[in-house]
């Protein structure tokens, strides 16, 4: 795009290299016309060149080329396709022509392009969004030039998934708990991975001010998503104990409500018919509303594309009164124990038992300490969360000499009024 060009798009007075935000772009015109070049007409076209860009740009041994070369290695491409493909990208500097040898190799705003794009495909699986973004800031802090731009991103995606989770827990249905409780699962490499960084961006003396602010949100922001793991378990157990059993079949409401959820409307219909004598005429419901609703469920509401949602074969509920009783037990012991603690006492000493499940329901019971919403019901473990303690552990792992308990997280318990 010619400057006069640019210049039609804003009014008199405003020079477009006057302006920061697009002043920048100018900066990086070589390798935005590098993209316009890759990404400009059908989709099949772009799809051809970024085949064969990458497949020149991936021969590091040997990266010039002999049209030989070339007509050889895309033999499998219309050799008319393939002629106008290596002139575009010629002619529009991403590949350089070098007469005196006859070959043909990368341009720098090319390799540039490329390696973008090759960090892209990169996070094509699982929640890309995510993975990128950190991978650019992780990039960037380990080369020591963080792009405040980036680090703006990743906090945008972190509160909209935080956005996003909050409401699943709002809306007080399983099934959208479960489905954020899946999308948190699918990222926590990544929020892990963040935290990594931003420890080290917080930690650098020389980081920029305005960096060093966005950091400390996007801090404050991964650990409320880290806090979401067991602010999900805990509403699914409530929610469990709140099903319905439907007599001894060993089914529950929600097992119906999932195999009903994976029926078509013709199957549905087909399973309601002959089951109405009227039809229903609800004129309590008021239009606007009912349209709004409708509009949601039909056109804006997501769902996924496949779930596994067959019908458990009918069979008696398992008792489970023996289980519940068993943690009652330990959990009362852990109590008793952990009110005695009045001075500094070693982790291990807190949770190990004879067995590993044992083992791991105390550490479990010891991860509430100060939680304030478990610490609001009615239970031995609410008793527990509210005793004066906090536990601490450090980035080490002990190995213990114990039958069923390999290895076991470094920490130890402090009263509260002796924490520093």
């Amino acid at each position: 795009m010619h400057a006069d060009t640019l210049s039609e798009f804003f009014l008199p007075g405003f020079e477009a290299r006057d302006l920061g935000p697009l002043a920048g772009l100018l900066r990086a015109k070589p390798y935005l016309d590098a993209l316009i070049t890759l990404f400009r007409g059908g989709e099949d076209e772009v799809l051809v060149r970024l085949l064969m860009l990458r497949e020149i740009g991936a021969r590091a041994d040997a990266p010039r080329w002999s049209p030989q070369e070339l007509d050889s290695h895309f033999g499998y491409i219309n050799p008319i396709k393939r002629d106008t493909v290596l002139k575009r990208l010629r002619d529009n500097g991403l590949l350089v022509w070098d007469s005196d040898n006859a070959l043909y190799s990368l341009s720098e705003p090319g390799r540039v392009a490329l390696s973008a794009i090759a960090t892209l495909t990169q996070f094509a699986d699982g929640d890309a969004e995510l993975g990128y973004l950190t991978a650019q800031v992780a990039a960037g802090q380990a080369v020591g030039n963080i792009a405040p731009e980036a680090l703006q991103h990743l906090l945008a995606r972190l509160n909209e998934l935080h956005g996003d989770f909050e409401n699943a827990l709002e809306s007080q249905s399983e099934f959208q708990i479960r489905s954020a409780r899946a999308k948190l699962e699918s990222v926590w490499r990544w929020v892990e991975k963040g935290t990594e960084v931003m420890r080290g961006v917080l930690a650098d003396d020389e980081t920029d001010h305005a960096v060093h602010q966005v950091a400390q949100a996007i801090a404050l922001a991964q650990g409320r998503m880290l806090r979401m793991a067991g602010v999900f378990q805990r509403r699914l157990a409530e929610l469990a104990a709140q099903r319905v059993h439907l007599g001894q079949s060993g089914l529950t409401s929600t097992n119906v409500a999932d195999w009903l959820r994976g029926r078509s409307q013709e199957q549905l219909a087909a399973l309601g018919r002959d089951l109405l004598t009227f039809h229903p005429e609800p004129a309590f419901v008021v239009s606007d509303i009912l349209l709004d609703v409708a509009e949601f469920e039909l056109i804006e509401r997501e769902r996924a594309d496949e779930t596994a949602s067959a019908l458990p074969t009918s069979e008696l509920a398992a008792s489970v009164s023996a289980v519940e009783a068993e943690r009652l037990l330990l959990a009362e012991e852990l109590y008793g124990f952990l009110k005695g603690i009045d001075t500094t006492a070693p982790l291990a000493r807190a949770v190990l038992s004879d067995t590993y499940p044992e083992t791991a329901y105390r550490l479990s019971l010891l991860s509430l300490l100060g939680d304030a919403e478990a610490a609001l019901e009615h239970s031995i473990v609410a008793d527990l969360v509210k005793l004066p303690l906090a536990l601490v552990t450090e980035d080490a792992i002990d190995e213990l000499d114990h039958p069923n308990v390999a290895t076991l997280t470094r920490g130890h318990l402090k009263p509260l009024g002796k924490v520093k």
